[in-house]
């Protein structure tokens, strides 16, 4: 169950999202996401690989949190989106932008 607890944690440069991301959790997770985004400078890798599931809420926030990384100064790229998650950029012509982050 805890698995699916919803989070973004940063830990030795990666910023690590994890668990059941939809429309009523969102907010907090992205919240969190910023916190530790405005503290970081420098590259800063964000792991999708821990979804356990898949909503376009995700890209609104991962395209919110690229954003706010570019206002300060700081390299977002992403690694482990899951292929439903890359399907649904495809959707929102967004799959390069998800996939080919440096």
């Amino acid at each position: 169950m805890s698995a699916s607890v919803p989070r973004a944690r940063l830990e030795a440069g990666v910023l690590s999202v994890s668990g059941a991301i939809n429309a009523h959790n969102v907010a907090q997770v992205r919240a969190e996401g910023e916190t530790q985004i405005k503290a970081y400078s420098g590259d800063l890798e964000v792991d999708l690989g821990g979804l356990t599931t898949t909503h376009s809420v995700i890209l609104s926030m991962l395209l919110c949190w690229g954003r706010l990384a570019e206002t300060h100064g700081v390299l977002l790229s992403f690694t482990g989106a899951p292929d439903r998650l890359v399907s649904l950029a495809a959707l929102s012509n967004l799959q390069d932008w998800l996939q080919s982050r440096p």
